[in-house]
């Protein structure tokens, strides 16, 4: 029964939504024009603003407490979708920048973070649903040795990133690489995982974003003049906004991507184009 005074949705089915930053928050918009929500993220009181937020605007949102990186936690985050009776749409936004954190933290969140939410959550897709991981322009501007590319295809195991690093060699173990190489590992994830998925009925895609207006990456402009090349580069001559990124997630959850598994989609201005020269 509806209950007077709340904009619960019972009806709708669910989106989750990891991360409650700036960008996750305008996928959440997004999607809960048309979902209920569920908004993952390890900063408890960061998720329950955004929830509020969502139910200020007439949405169903709920927040939940997640850790990417520690097994349990994902776990409890899949229970708490089991409870809610499976999701039709998940969002992984969250995310390290280069300039946020060290190598193996970036790995840590980036790609085993996915991995382990994605594994996860399998068993609670409704047939149908898809699951969105937001990956980068970088992961198309790397090209890993065989031995990174070995451990990259084991994203689940608590010592890829150490495993990563140690694969590299001295100047390559750089808070930069370990950005382009978790994004890679997650373009990846999406190609490997898809059969998987799709014994479900389900999709499991990577969306590849250029510059995007969004805070982390004001945070990145303020230090590094490679973000400053690449915007000057890029054929659209603007970033992208938080906005269109949320209007593409909730495209490929949607019937009209019904068919659209296991690759990544490109959203960066015609950028990669021009870096590649082609």
């Amino acid at each position: 029964m509806h209950e007077l005074g709340t904009s619960k949705r019972p009806d709708w089915s669910l989106a989750v939504v990891v991360g409650a930053g700036g960008l996750g928050t305008a996928v959440a918009r997004r999607l809960g024009q048309h979902h209920r929500l569920l908004i993952a993220d390890i900063d408890k009181d960061k998720a329950d603003e955004v929830a509020q937020r969502m139910r200020d605007e007439g949405g169903d949102a709920e927040p939940v407490h997640c850790d990417i990186t520690r097994p349990e936690s994902v776990l409890e985050l899949a229970e708490e979708v089991k409870r809610r009776g499976g999701f039709a749409a998940l969002a992984h936004v969250a995310g390290l920048s280069p300039s946020a954190a060290d190598f193996e933290s970036i790995v840590r969140v980036n790609l085993t973070g996915a991995a382990l939410v994605t594994r996860a959550l399998l068993p609670c897709a409704e047939p149908g649903a898809a699951a969105i991981l937001i990956a980068s322009l970088a992961a198309h501007t790397v090209t890993p040795s065989p031995a990174a590319e070995a451990v990259l295809r084991d994203p689940h195991d608590a010592r890829t990133p150490t495993r990563l690093k140690e694969a590299l060699g001295e100047e390559e173990r750089t808070s930069a690489m370990a950005y382009q190489l978790s994004k890679y590992g997650l373009l990846s994830l999406c190609r490997r995982e898809a059969w998987t998925w799709g014994q479900r009925g389900a999709r499991i895609v990577s969306l590849s974003p250029g510059l995007i207006a969004t805070p982390m990456g004001a945070f990145e402009f303020a230090r590094s003049p490679v973000k400053h090349d690449l915007y000057v580069r890029t054929p659209l001559a603007r970033e992208c906004t938080m906005i269109e990124i949320a209007g593409v997630v909730a495209f490929l959850a949607s019937d009209q991507a019904s068919f659209i598994s296991g690759t990544d989609v490109l959203v960066d201005g015609g950028l990669a184009g021009t870096l590649r020269g082609d």
